[in-house]
C-alpha cells in the first residue's frame, strides 16, 4: 500500500541575501517543498506579504540559472502548478524580474537573459511589452554581429557566438509572434508608433546583416529568413502578397538590401524556406498573388540548385524547402473546398514544365552523398505523385493515367544501381499497390533478390521488397475476402510469388550473393508471415541436401531460414522440445560443422539467438555449443570470428539472465520439483560453464594461431565480464576461478609475447580479470623477472618488443611493490634513482598514480643515460639500444593514468618538463637521418651544412665502403681501427663486435621519431600541464620542423598523429592566444609555400613530404559547425597557385605549383573534411586537367596525383573489378548539376583538344589533356528526363567527342566511343547511329581516312543495344570492308557486324553469307599452316574473325548456314599459329560447356565430331604455350568426365599408359604443375610416380594453384584410390597420399583448405563412423581432418596392415627427421635475429602442430587398443619400434636440453625458438607414450 507524505503548513519564511545565496547553492528540495506548499494554498490564504516575497524569490532564482541547471526544472514545476487564481501574480512575478534583466549592460549575459525570455515564454502565460524586449534583442543582435567580425581563428567561441545569435533570432521570432495583436495596435496608433517602427526596423536591418553575410552558419541565415517573412507579414498583415508599393515606407528602404541585384545567392534559398515555414498554406488560397508565390518559389529553388549550389549542405537546405514547398503545394489541393484554379491545376499536374523541372531535380540528387538528401528527395517524389493525383482526381486507375504508366516504365527501365530508382518504386507501391508492378514485371521480385549479394543496394533492396510483398498480401486478401474460399489458393500465390524464389536464390547462389538477405530481407518476410516458416521448412526438406561447391545448399538455406524465425520468435520456446521439433539434432550437427562459413553461422545462430533473453539452455544446446567450439575457433575470416564471438556472447547472456530467473525463483520455493529441475540446470550451466573456460584455456599453448588466440581470448573475457573468475570470499555462483590454474594463467600471459597487438591487449586485459593468486604478479620473485624482461624488451631491435614491454608494465602498476623491484633493477644497473614510498594503507589510484610516476622516472632515467651515448653513436645505439622502445613504454604507461585526479603535482610537472627536453633531444640524434634528401640510403645531399655534419658524422660509422651490398648484407664493425682511411669510433661493447645495416639504422630514426611525436602528443592532451604560451609554440614549432623537413614518410605520418593532439588541445583551450596559434601556423606555412625561397628546406619532392600532412592537421581542428573559414582561405590560396599562367614558366613558379597540388591531392582525401571539401571540387579538377599541359614532369606528376584523388572522390571508391562499371559514374545531368563549374571548363577543353586532332601533314598531334577529358565523361551515363530543355544540355559535347574519334592514336579512339555514350539521348539513338554509319565512305577512294573510319566503327559499336537500326546502311558499307587494306579497321567492322548477327532480317541474313565468305578467304582458314609475318593490328583483326568462326561453329550454328563449312572453322582455329586465336577458340569451347547442363553435357557435343577431338588431344601433345595448353587440358578434362575420350596424335591412337606417362612428364617439367587424372586404372605402373608427383604438389612451398589442382585430385581419388580396400596404389604410396591430402587441410590458403576437405564428401557412407558425420555432406576442414585421420585408422584394420599403420602415425607424430633441420636452426640461431627485422620467411599462421600432434596422439591411441594381442610383432616389427623409440628418447633429451639453456622467461625473449622446442618435446613424449603402450601389449 502506498502512502502519501503529509505536506506541512506554509510557515513564515525570512529571506536575507546571505540565505537567498544559500538557497541558490543548495536546494532542489527547498524549492520542491516550496512547490508544494503553493500547490496547497487555498483561496482563504490568499494575499499577503510572506506569499509575495516567495514568489518574488523564487521567480528571481528561476531567472538566476542556467538552462541545464536541475534547480531551474524544479522551480518551473513549482511555479507552473501553483492555484488558479495565484498564476496571474506568478506571470507578473516572472515579468518583472525579467524587465529587471533586461537593464542589463554586459553583454556576456545576454545568452542568459535571452534564455530566460525563452524559458518564460514557453513556459507561462507571460505577455510581454513587445517593444521593449525586441529593443534588448535588437541590442544583443547587433552586439553579436560586431564581435563576429573579431573571432577569426577562435573556432570554439566563434561556434558559441553562432549559438547565441541563433538563440537570439528564434528568441526575438517568439515575442513577435505572441504579440502580434499588440504590434498591430501600435502601428495603427499614433502614439508610440515610430519607437515601434524604428525597434522593427533594427531587428530587421540586423535579419538581413545576418543573411547577406556569408560567414553565418547556414542555421542561424535560414532563421533570420524565417524571421524576415514573420516580421513583415507581422507589419502587412492581409497586404502580404500585395505589390511592395502597399508596404510602409521605412519597411521598403529596410528590404532594399533584400532587393538588390548583388545579394548572395543564399538569401533567395532563405527567404523561400521562410515564406514557406511561416505562411499557412492550408485551405484555399486567398488570391492570385499567392499562387504567384507557390509557383515562384519551387522556380527560384531550382534555378539556384542548378546555377549556384556548390555546398553539399546548402543541397541539403534546398532539398528540404523543395519537399517543403511540396507539402504546401499539397495542402493548398487538400484544402480546396471548390475546383483548383485551372492556371494552378495545369502548372501542378504531371508532364507540365514545373513537374518535368521537378522531377529533373529529383533524378540529379536520388545519388547525392548526403543520405538526408536522398530522404528529401524520396519524399518530394512521393509529394509529386500525390499532387498529380490530386490534379488528376477523375482518373483512379494508373494503368489508365498514360503520365503514371510512363513515368513507371521509365522507372523499371533504368539501372538498378541507381538507389533513388527503388525508393521511387517504394512511392508507387504505396500509392498504387504491388500488384501494379507486377503486372508490369512479373519477375521484379527476383530480380532484387538478385540484387541482395551487393552491400551497397541490398538495404535498399530489402525496403521495396517489403513495400511490395507486404502490399501484396494486403491485396490478395482484400481480394479474397471478396471471393469465400479463396484463403488457400491466395497464400499459395503468395509464396510462389515471394517464397519461392527465396528459397531459390538461398539455395543454388554464392554464398557471399546471400549473406544480406538473412539479415535484411528474411526476418521482414518472416515477420509479415510467421505462418510461412512451415512452408519453408517443408520446401526445403523436400529439396536435395546439397547444392553446388559454392552454394549453402538446402541445408544451409534451412539453418538461414530457421535462424531468421527464431530471432523473431517465430518458432517456439525450447522448452517444449528442440524448437518444436522442426529440424533432426544430427541435422544441426551436421551444419554446426559444415563447409561454409555462413551455414555454420546460421546453425550457431539458430542455437544462441532467442527471442527471450531470459529463455533457459536446454541439455541439447548446450552439447551442440560443445561440437561446435573446437572446430570453429581457429577461423581465419575476421567477419566469422566477429560474428562467432557476438552469437556466443548472446547465448552466455541468456545464460546469465536465466541464471538470475532460476536463482530467483528457487529463493521463492515453490513447487519442490520446479526446484529441483531449477538445481539440476543451474548444475548443469556450471559444468558448461567449466568445460568452456577450460576448453579456451586450453588451446592457449605455445604455437596457437592468431586467430585461435584471438578468439579464445575475446571469448573468455566475456566470462570475466559477464560472470566472474574472483576467487575471494564472494566468488561467483559458478565459480570459474576454480577452474583457472596457474598453469591457464601463465599461458594467458605468454599471450602477451604475441606479434599480434590484437592479441596483446586482449591478453593483457584478461590478465586483470584472472585470479590474482593463479598470475603470481604479487610475488616478489615473480614481478621481478617479470619486471626485468620487460626493461630488457623495451631495448630490442624488433619493434613488437617494445610493446609487450609496455604492456607488461602496465600490468604490473596495480602491485604495491612495484617500486621496490624498480629500485632492485636501478641499483643492479648503477642507476640514481628513488621512488616515492607508497604508504600501507593507500587506496588503488594513488597506487597507480605513484607506481606510474616511478615506472616513467626510472625509464626516463634509463633513456637520458642512452640518449648520451646515441649522441657519441648512433651506430651503436641502432644496434644496440634504440631509443624509441623506452619511449613507447613512456607513452603506453602515460595513457592509463587518471590525470584528473593527481595527487603528485609539482612531480608531475617537474617529469613533464624533463621528458619534453629529453624528447628534443632525441630529435636531434635522428633528425639528421629522417630529413636527410635519401634517409633510405643514407646518401647525404642537402645543402644545408648542419644537416650534411650530422649525417658526415654517421656516415663515418656506416661507411657504404666501395660496394652496393652494404644495404643488403650485414657487416661486423669491429672495436678496433681497421687498416681503412675511414676512422670508425671506438666502442665498448665488451671486447664484442655488433652487427648492423642501414635498414636497422634507419628504423632505428624513424621510430624513435614517431615514438617522440607519440609522446608529446600524449603529453600535450592528457597531463594538465598548464603550459605556457611560449611552452605550446615550443612544442608546435618541434612538429612543425619535423613534418616540413622530414623526407621519411613513416616519420612525418607519425608526426602527424602528435601534431593532431596538439592542434586539438588548442581548439579545446580557454586561452585567446592558443585558440588563434593554428591560424597563424597555417598563414605561415602557406607564404613559405608560396615564396618559393631557395634556403626554404621544404621537399619538393615525395609528394611534397610532411607538408601536406601539416595543413591537413591543422584544418581537422576547426569544427565542422562553424563557417570553416580557415579551410575556404587555404583551399583559395592553394588553387590559385595550383593554376598555372602564362609567366609561372620558372623554377621559382614550379616549385609552389608542385607543393599546391599535392597539398590539394592530401586534403581532397581527407575524409573528416567530409562535404566541406566539395565544393572545391571543380576547381580542383580544373587546376588537375591543367597541370597535364606543364612543360615540367614534377608538374604533370602531381596532376595525374591530383585527377586520381579527384576522380574517387567524385565517382567513388571502386566498387568492383570492371573500370567502367556503373557503380562508379553518375549521369551526366546528375555530375554537371552538382559541378556546374565544370560543364563550361570540359567543353572548353574539349573543343581546344578535339582541333588538334586530326592533322592534314600526317603527324600525330596529342593533346595533352585529352585522354583525362575523355576519360571524365566516359565514367557518365544517360539521365532518365534525358530529352528535356537545361541549361546543362549535354548535346554541345556530342561533335566534339565525335572528331576525337578521329585521332591518330588508338586508345583514344576508343575513350571517344566510351565517353559518347552518355551523351547521345535515348530518343536520339537511330538517328546518331545512322549520322555516323552515313559518314563511311561507300567505296575506298584516294584520301580514305582509316583513323576516322575505325573511331566511327567504335562509336557505332558502343550503342550497340540499339544497333538493330544500322543493318541496312551497315550492308551498303560491305563493299568498303572486303576493299580495305587496313586490318584494324576491318577487325572493327566485324566486329560491328557481331553486334547484331542473332536479328532474323533479311539484309542481315545475307550480311552473315558474305561475312562467313570473308572468312572462308581470310588467313584463318587459307593459311593456317603458313608462317607468313603478320603487320600491326594483324592479331586483332583475327581476333575479329575467330569470334565469328565460334559464333558459325559453336556459339550459334543454327544462325548460319552451310554446316559442311562450319564443322571446318573450329578445326581451323585451333589450328592456327596465332596463340591468341587458340586460346580464343579454346576459351570459347570451354565456356560453351560450362554453360551447358549436367544432362546436355552427358550427350556428345554438336561441334566436337572426330576430327575436333584429334585436334584437342593433339594440340594437349604438342601446345608449347602455357595458357593455351592449361584452357586445351581443361577442355578435355571436361569431357573426359562424361565419356572416354580416345587420344590420337595424327593418325596414331595413344594407349591409357601413353597419355598418363606423357602428362605426367608434362606435369614435372612445368614450374606450375598441373595435375590431371585418368578415369581408367590400367596403368597400375605409372602411380607410384604419378602419386610421389601429386605429393610434391602438396608441400607448403608450392603456388596456391598447384595446391589447388592437387587437392581436387586427391578429393576426386578418394572413392577409387584412397579408400579402395584392394589398395590399388600400394600401402606406401597410399599413406603418403593420405599425408599429403591431411598436410592441405592445415595448409595456410582457406580455399586449398575448403578444397582438401571435400573428401568427405566421396567417402563411402559405409566406411564413415555413425553420429555426426554423413555421407554427401560438406564438412569444415578441422573436422574433415579429424574425420580423415580416424578414418585412415578404420582403413589399416579394413587392410589389415594394423600394425604398419601404427608405426606410419607414429613416424608422423614424431615429426621428420629433423637433423638437417637443426643444423639450418643453429646455423642461423648463430646470427643475431636483430640483423633481419623483417625478413621472417613464410609462416604458415593457421597451423597449429601441438594441435595436430595432440590429434595423432588420440587416434593412434584407440587404434593400439583394437591391436589383437594375438597379432604380436615379428622381430622385423619390434625392431622398428625399438629404432623409433630410441630416436624418440634422443629428440626429448636434445629437447629439454635447448630449453634448459633458453634465459628466464623465453616465452618473451625468444618466443619462436621456444616454441619450436616445446613442440618438438611434446612430440617426442607423446611418441614415447603410445611406443611404451605398443611394446607393452606385444
Amino acid at each position: 500500500m502506498v502512502v502519501k507524505k503529509k505536506t506541512s503548513k506554509v510557515e513564515a519564511v525570512a529571506l536575507d541575501e546571505e540565505k537567498l545565496h544559500k538557497l541558490l547553492g543548495k536546494g532542489v528540495k527547498v524549492q520542491i517543498t516550496a512547490g508544494s506548499q503553493l500547490e496547497a494554498l487555498s483561496d482563504e490564504q490568499m494575499g499577503g506579504v510572506l506569499l509575495d516575497a516567495c514568489l518574488h524569490t523564487l521567480a528571481v532564482v528561476y531567472t538566476s540559472l542556467q538552462s541545464k541547471n536541475p534547480l531551474r526544472r524544479a522551480i518551473a514545476s513549482a511555479l507552473g502548478s501553483v492555484p488558479a487564481w495565484l498564476q496571474e501574480q506568478t506571470v507578473s512575478c516572472l515579468a518583472g524580474c525579467l524587465s529587471d534583466c533586461l537593464s542589463s549592460t554586459y553583454s556576456d549575459q545576454y545568452p542568459h537573459i535571452v534564455d530566460s525570455i525563452t524559458a518564460c515564454l514557453d513556459g507561462f502565460p507571460l505577455v510581454l511589452f513587445s517593444c521593449v524586449v525586441l529593443q534588448f534583442l535588437h541590442k544583443a543582435l547587433s552586439e553579436y554581429l560586431h564581435q563576429n567580425g573579431g573571432l577569426v581563428g577562435r573556432h570554439i567561441a566563434q561556434a558559441q557566438l553562432m549559438q547565441s545569435c541563433l538563440a537570439a533570432v528564434k528568441t526575438s521570432m517568439l515575442v513577435v509572434q505572441r504579440s502580434q495583436d499588440t504590434i498591430s495596435v501600435v502601428l495603427q496608433a499614433q502614439q508610440d508608433c515610430c519607437r515601434l517602427q524604428d525597434t522593427l526596423g533594427d531587428l530587421l536591418g540586423c535579419y538581413i546583416h545576418i543573411l547577406t553575410d556569408e560567414e553565418f552558419i547556414q542555421s542561424v541565415q535560414s532563421t533570420a529568413g524565417m524571421a524576415v517573412v514573420l516580421l513583415i507579414r507581422s507589419v502587412m498583415g492581409d497586404l502580404l502578397c500585395c505589390d511592395l508599393d502597399s508596404a510602409p515606407q521605412w519597411l521598403k528602404q529596410r528590404c532594399e538590401g533584400l532587393c538588390s541585384g548583388g545579394r548572395p545567392p543564399g538569401v533567395s534559398l532563405y527567404l523561400c524556406h521562410g515564406a514557406l515555414a511561416m505562411l499557412s498554406w492550408k485551405a484555399a488560397l486567398p488570391g492570385p498573388q499567392w499562387e504567384q508565390l507557390l509557383l515562384l518559389v519551387p522556380n527560384t529553388l531550382l534555378d539556384l540548385d542548378v546555377r549556384y549550389i556548390k555546398e553539399s549542405s546548402t543541397a541539403m537546405v534546398v532539398a528540404r524547402v523543395l519537399t517543403l514547398w511540396s507539402g504546401a503545394a499539397l495542402d493548398c489541393l487538400q484544402g480546396q473546398t471548390q475546383l483548383c484554379p485551372p492556371s494552378l491545376q495545369q502548372s501542378l499536374s504531371g508532364g507540365s514544365d514545373l513537374q518535368r523541372h521537378l522531377l529533373e531535380h529529383i533524378y540529379s540528387h536520388w545519388e547525392h552523398p548526403l543520405d538526408g538528401v536522398r530522404h528529401q528527395t524520396r519524399s518530394l517524389f512521393r509529394n509529386h505523385l500525390l499532387i498529380h493525383q490530386h490534379t488528376s482526381p477523375s482518373v483512379s486507375d494508373p494503368i489508365e493515367d498514360p503520365y503514371i504508366t510512363d513515368l513507371t516504365h521509365n522507372l523499371l527501365g533504368l539501372e538498378w544501381h541507381m538507389r533513388g530508382k527503388f525508393g521511387s518504386l517504394g512511392c508507387l507501391v504505396e500509392l498504387y499497390g504491388a500488384g501494379y508492378l507486377l503486372n508490369i514485371q512479373p519477375q521484379l521480385p527476383s530480380c532484387l533478390l538478385g540484387l541482395m549479394g551487393d552491400q551497397t543496394l541490398a538495404p535498399y533492396a530489402s525496403d521495396l521488397l517489403e513495400r511490395l510483398f507486404v502490399s501484396h498480401k494486403a491485396q490478395l486478401t482484400r481480394e479474397a475476402g471478396a471471393a469465400a474460399g479463396e484463403a488457400e489458393a491466395w497464400m499459395e500465390c503468395w509464396h510462389q510469388t515471394w517464397v519461392t524464389p527465396l528459397l531459390h536464390v538461398l539455395c543454388q547462389s554464392r554464398l557471399d550473393q546471400t549473406t544480406y538477405i538473412l539479415d535484411y530481407f528474411l526476418p521482414k518476410l518472416l515477420r509479415c508471415s510467421p505462418s510461412s516458416l512451415a512452408h519453408m521448412v517443408q520446401a526445403l526438406q523436400d529439396m536435395a541436401p546439397t547444392g553446388s561447391a559454392g552454394s549453402r545448399g538446402a541445408l544451409g538455406a534451412l539453418m538461414t531460414c530457421l535462424r531468421a524465425a527464431r530471432a523473431q520468435g517465430v518458432i517456439p520456446s525450447t522448452e517444449g522440445g528442440l524448437w518444436g521439433g522442426l529440424v533432426p539434432l544430427s541435422l544441426l550437427q551436421q551444419a554446426l560443422i559444415h563447409k561454409h562459413d555462413q551455414v555454420r553461422m546460421d546453425a550457431l545462430g539458430l542455437v544462441c539467438e532467442s527471442h527471450r533473453s531470459t529463455e533457459v539452455l536446454t541439455s541439447q544446446e548446450m552439447d551442440l555449443i560443445r561440437h561446435f567450439l573446437l572446430p570453429n575457433l581457429n577461423s581465419q575470416s575476421p567477419g566469422i570470428r566477429q560474428q562467432t564471438v557476438s552469437l556466443l556472447k548472446k547465448l552466455l547472456c541468456r545464460v546469465k539472465d536465466s541464471t538470475q530467473l532460476l536463482q530467483k525463483r528457487l529463493s521463492q520455493k515453490r513447487d519442490q520439483d520446479e526446484g529441483d529441475t531449477d538445481q539440476h540446470t543451474l548444475r548443469q550451466y556450471k559444468a558448461f560453464l567449466c568445460w568452456l573456460c577450460e576448453r579456451l584455456l586450453e588451446v592457449l599453448l605455445p604455437g596457437a594461431s592468431f586467430s585461435k588466440c584471438l578468439t579464445s581470448l575475446h571469448l573468455l573475457g566475456l566470462l570475466g565480464q559477464l560472470f566472474s573468475f574472483s576467487t575471494g570470499t564472494s566468488p561467483d555462483v559458478f565459480a570459474l576461478g576454480e577452474v583457472v590454474t596457474s598453469t591457464y594463467a601463465q599461458n594467458v600471459l605468454f599471450c602477451v609475447a604475441s606479434n599480434f597487438l590484437e592479441v596483446k591487449q586482449l591478453a593483457s586485459s584478461l590478465i586483470q580479470q584472472l585470479p590474482p593468486s593463479a598470475v603470481g604478479l604479487e610475488v616478489p620473485e615473480r614481478m621481478r623477472s617479470i619486471l626485468q624482461a620487460a626493461l630488457d624488451l623495451s631495448t630490442s631491435t624488433k619493434p613488437f618488443d617494445s610493446v609487450t614491454a609496455a604492456h607488461l608494465l602496465n600490468l604490473l602498476l596495480p602491485q604495491q611493490h612495484l617500486s621496490q623491484s624498480l629500485l632492485h633493477c636501478a641499483q643492479q644497473q648503477g642507476l640514481d634513482y628513488q621512488p616515492l614510498s607508497i604508504p600501507a594503507q593507500a587506496s588503488d589510484m594513488l597506487i597507480l598514480e605513484l607506481n606510474t610516476l616511478a615506472v616513467v622516472q626510472f625509464l626516463l632515467r634509463c633513456l637520458q643515460s642512452e640518449v648520451s651515448r646515441a649522441e657519441a653513436s648512433l651506430l651503436q645505439a641502432a644496434a644496440s639500444f634504440p631509443l624509441y622502445g623506452r619511449a613507447h613504454c613512456i607513452t603506453a604507461v602515460l595513457q592509463h593514468l587518471n590525470t584528473e585526479s593527481l595527487s603528485q603535482t609539482e612531480q608531475w610537472r617537474f617529469l613533464v618538463s624533463e621528458l619534453v627536453a629529453v624528447c628534443y633531444r632525441m630529435s636531434d640524434v635522428v633528425s639528421p637521418v629522417v630529413q636527410s634528401s635519401s634517409p633510405e640510403g643514407l646518401i647525404p645531399m642537402d645543402n644545408d651544412s648542419e644537416t650534411s655534419a650530422g649525417l658526415q658524422k654517421i656516415l663515418q660509422e656506416i661507411q657504404p665502403r666501395d660496394t652496393n651490398d652494404f644495404f643488403t648484407s650485414t657487416r661486423e664493425l669491429e672495436t678496433q681501427q681497421g687498416d681503412d682511411h675511414t676512422q670508425t669510433p671506438s666502442l665498448d661493447t665488451g671486447g664484442e663486435g655488433y652487427r648492423v645495416t642501414a635498414q636497422m639504422v634507419l628504423v632505428c630514426c624513424w621510430r624513435t621519431m614517431k615514438e617522440v611525436a607519440m609522446l608529446l602528443g600524449q603529453l600535450c592532451q592528457s597531463l594538465p600541464l598548464h603550459y605556457t604560451n611560449d611552452n605550446v609554440q615550443g612544442v608546435g614549432l618541434y612538429f612543425r620542423q619535423q613534418l616540413l623537413q622530414s623526407r621519411h614518410r613513416g616519420a612525418f605520418e607519425l608526426a602527424y598523429v602528435g601534431f593532431v593532439r596538439l592542434t586539438d588541445m588548442l581548439c579545446r583551450s580557454g586561452s585567446e592566444a592558443l585558440q588563434q596559434l593554428p591560424a597563424r601556423w597555417l598563414s605561415e606555412v602557406l607564404e613559405e609555400v608560396k615564396s618559393s625561397d631557395p634556403s626554404s628546406k621544404l621537399c619538393a619532392t615525395r609528394r611534397s613530404a610532411g607538408i601536406p600532412f601539416y595543413i591537413q592537421a591543422l584544418l581537422s581542428s576547426e569544427p565542422k559547425s562553424s563557417s570553416c573559414s580557415l579551410l575556404k582561405m587555404t583551399m583559395r590560396e592553394l588553387i590559385a597557385l595550383a593554376m598555372p599562367s602564362a609567366d609561372k614558366t620558372t623554377d621559382t613558379s614550379t616549385v609552389p605549383q608542385v607543393h599546391a597540388l599535392n597539398i590539394l591531392r592530401a586534403l581532397y582525401r581527407d575524409t573528416r573534411l567530409g562535404e566541406n571539401i566539395v565544393p572545391f571540387v571543380s576547381e580542383g579538377m580544373q587546376a588537375a586537367v591543367l597541370g597535364f599541359t606543364s612543360p615540367v614532369w614534377a608538374v604533370r606528376n602531381s596532376s595525374t596525383l591530383l585527377f586520381s584523388t579527384l576522380i574517387t572522390r567524385i565517382f567513388g571508391v571502386k566498387k568492383g573489378k570492371d573500370e567502367h562499371s556503373k557503380k562508379n559514374r553518375m549521369t551526366g545531368r546528375e555530375f554537371f548539376t552538382r559541378f556546374p563549374a565544370l560543364y563550361p571548363f570540359l567543353l572548353n577543353q574539349l573543343e581546344e583538344a578535339a582541333a588538334t586532332v586530326e592533322s592534314d601533314s600526317g603527324q600525330v598531334k596529342l593533346h595533352p589533356s585529352l585522354f583525362l577529358l575523355l576519360l571524365v565523361l566516359s565514367r557518365l551515363y544517360p539521365s532518365p528526363m534525358d530529352g528535356s530543355s537545361s541549361p546543362l544540355g549535354l548535346a554541345p559535347f556530342m561533335p566534339f567527342i565525335m572528331r576525337c574519334g578521329r585521332s591518330a592514336v588508338y586508345r583514344t579512339r576508343e575513350m571517344a566511343a566510351r565517353a559518347l555514350v552518355p551523351f547521345v539521348l535515348v530518343t536520339q539513338i537511330p538517328s546518331t547511329v545512322q549520322t555516323l554509319l552515313q559518314e563511311l565512305p561507300l567505296e575506298p577512294g584516294p584520301k580514305l581516312q582509316q583513323n576516322r573510319i575505325h573511331g566511327t566503327l567504335l562509336q557505332v559499336c558502343s550503342r550497340a543495344h540499339s544497333i538493330f537500326c544500322a543493318g541496312s546502311k551497315t550492308a551498303s558499307c560491305f563493299s568498303l570492308f572486303r576493299q580495305n587494306s587496313c586490318v584494324v579497321t576491318r577487325g572493327a567492322f566485324v566486329d560491328l557486324i557481331l553486334c547484331f548477327m542473332r536479328l532474323s532480317d533479311s539484309e542481315v541474313g545475307t550480311l552473315r553469307q558474305k561475312t562467313l565468305s570473308v572468312l572462308t578467304a581470310s588467313e584463318l582458314v587459307t593459311s593456317c599452316n603458313s608462317s607468313a609475318t603478320f603487320g600491326p593490328g594483324s592479331t586483332q583483326y583475327l581476333l575479329s574473325l575467330a569470334r565469328v568462326g565460334l559464333s558459325a561453329g559453336v556459339e550459334f550454328p543454327e544462325l548460319w548456314d552451310g554446316p559442311q563449312l562450319k564443322t571446318k572453322l573450329l578445326d581451323h582455329l585451333l589450328q592456327c599459329p596465332q596463340y591468341e586465336v587458340r586460346e580464343l577458340a579454346l576459351e570459347g569451347l570451354l565456356r560453351k560447356l560450362e554453360e551447358e547442363e549436367e544432362e546436355e553435357r552427358k550427350r556428345r557435343p554438336e561441334w566436337l565430331d572426330e576430327t575436333t577431338q584429334s585436334n584437342l588431344t593433339s594440340l594437349a601433345l604438342h601446345e608449347t604455350h602455357p595458357q593455351c595448353l592449361a584452357k586445351v587440358l581443361q577442355v578435355l578434362c571436361v569431357l573426359s568426365s562424361s565419356d572416354e575420350l580416345p587420344w590420337k596424335d595424327g593418325a596414331r591412337v595413344l594407349s591409357l599408359e601413353e597419355v598418363l606417362l606423357h602428362l605426367l612428364t608434362l606435369a614435372q617439367n612445368s614450374a606450375h604443375r598441373s595435375v590431371k587424372r585418368t578415369t581408367s586404372l590400367s596403368a597400375v605402373a605409372c602411380f607410384a610416380q604419378w602419386g610421389a608427383l601429386v605429393c610434391s604438389c602438396c608441400s607448403e612451398e608450392r603456388p596456391a594453384e598447384v595446391k589447388l589442382a592437387a587437392a581436387k585430385v586427391l578429393v576426386k581419388c578418394t572413392s577409387t584410390l584412397l579408400t579402395s580396400p584392394r589398395l590399388p596404389l600400394g600401402l606406401f604410396t597410399t599413406v603418403s597420399l593420405w599425408r599429403s591430402l591431411f598436410v592441405l587441410l592445415q595448409d595456410e590458403d582457406q580455399e586449398v583448405r575448403d578444397s582438401a576437405s571435400d573428401f568427405i564428401f566421396n567417402v563411402p557412407a559405409r566406411l564413415l563412423s555413425t553420429g555426426t558425420h554423413m555421407a554427401g555432406v560438406f564438412t569444415c576442414p578441422p573436422a574433415a581432418l579429424d574425420s580423415g585421420v580416424g578414418l585412415l585408422c578404420r582403413l589399416f584394420e579394413m587392410w589389415g596392415e594394423v600394425q604398419a599403420g601404427i608405426l606410419a602415425l607414429t613416424e608422423w607424430l614424431l615429426g621428420e627427421d629433423e637433423h638437417s633441420q637443426d643444423a639450418a636452426v643453429n646455423e642461423a640461431s648463430s646470427l643475431d635475429d636483430d640483423d633481419f627485422l623483417f625478413e621472417k620467411g613464410d609462416l604458415n599462421l593457421w597451423a597449429e602442430p601441438i594441435q595436430w600432434v595432440k590429434l595423432l596422439h588420440r587416434h593412434l591411441g584407440s587404434l593400439i587398443l583394437t591391436f589383437k594381442d594375438t597379432q604380436e610383432p615379428g622381430s622385423a616389427g619390434l625392431d622398428q619400434v625399438n629404432q623409433i623409440h630410441t630416436l624418440a628418447q634422443s629428440k626429448a633429451l636434445s629437447s629439454q636440453q635447448a630449453l634448459d639453456s633458453l634465459p628466464a622467461l623465453p616465452q618473451f625473449c625468444c618466443t619462436i625458438e621456444h616454441a619450436r622446442l616445446t613442440l618438438r618435446q611434446q612430440r617426442a613424449a607423446l611418441a614415447l607414450e603410445l611406443l611404451d603402450r605398443l611394446r607393452q601389449r606385444s
